[in-house]
């Protein structure tokens, strides 16, 4: 502990445990793959569009929760979506990973890179893509992978990992690519699974510290490369 990253980049995560500062490797592992799902219903759809473009706006690059209760309520095949995932996961060698923890909706219009570990430090993501607009990819800089995205396709990632949604035509975000006359958006499932969970921590590669709590005040932030805080261009993935 840390692991190293696949460019020698050292990654740490210093997370908030039982009201202790700990710290973690990033896991460079990600586990995708694709369910077969139902297409929503078209009414469900149109609701999505309305809130993505009018409602409650999405700018390109953002990330914004939608309304599950909501959706679910329009959703005939909502629980057959989740049984689904959580048979992919028993399957991948993660039994009942997706009982701890309640789903949120998420959409997008692209997404900026980022680092969910700013906030999400002690968890990991498990996303299922329920609607996707043609042609966008999920990218991890950091180990070169591109992600497909299409209606069923799923991803269990690090949170601390760099990531965006963009054009698979490019090589980074370009806010263009995500005009307000077109909706490409993507619709998504989400759970937090704490990385505390062996499984999960063992599937993305995830190396743990409780013997040495970090300091009570600390400078910098939660994500850490080589020993700096780390900064990431939302633009291009790159470290700053």
């Amino acid at each position: 502990m840390p692991a190293d990253g696949p460019a020698g980049d050292t990654l740490i995560v210093r997370y908030r445990e039982a009201g202790t500062w700990r710290k973690r490797s990033v896991g460079n592992q990600v586990l995708q793959g694709r369910v077969e799902l139902p297409i929503p219903p078209p009414r469900l759809k149109a609701d999505w569009t309305d809130a993505v473009l009018h409602t409650q706006p999405l700018a390109p690059g953002d990330v914004a929760p939608l309304n599950l209760p909501r959706a679910r309520l329009r959703w005939p095949d909502y629980r057959l979506c989740v049984q689904r995932l959580a048979d992919a996961m028993d399957a991948a060698g993660l039994p009942g990973v997706l009982r701890a923890t309640e789903p949120a909706l998420m959409a997008c219009r692209g997404a900026r890179y980022h680092l969910d570990a700013e906030r999400y430090g002690a968890f990991a993501f498990c996303n299922l893509i329920v609607q996707a607009a043609p042609g966008l990819d999920l990218h991890f800089p950091a180990n070169g992978l591109r992600m497909p995205l299409e209606r069923g396709s799923l991803v269990l990632f690090d949170t601390g990992q760099p990531h965006a949604v963009i054009d698979r035509a490019r090589g980074h975000f370009d806010a263009a690519d995500f005009p307000e006359t077109d909706d490409r958006s993507l619709v998504f499932l989400t759970w937090e699974l704490p990385v505390a969970q062996a499984d999960v921590a063992r599937r993305l590669g995830i190396h743990l510290d409780r013997a040495q709590p970090t300091p009570a005040r600390q400078r910098g932030g939660p994500m850490w490369r080589n020993g700096r805080p780390a900064r990431l261009c939302p633009q291009t993935g790159r470290w700053l």
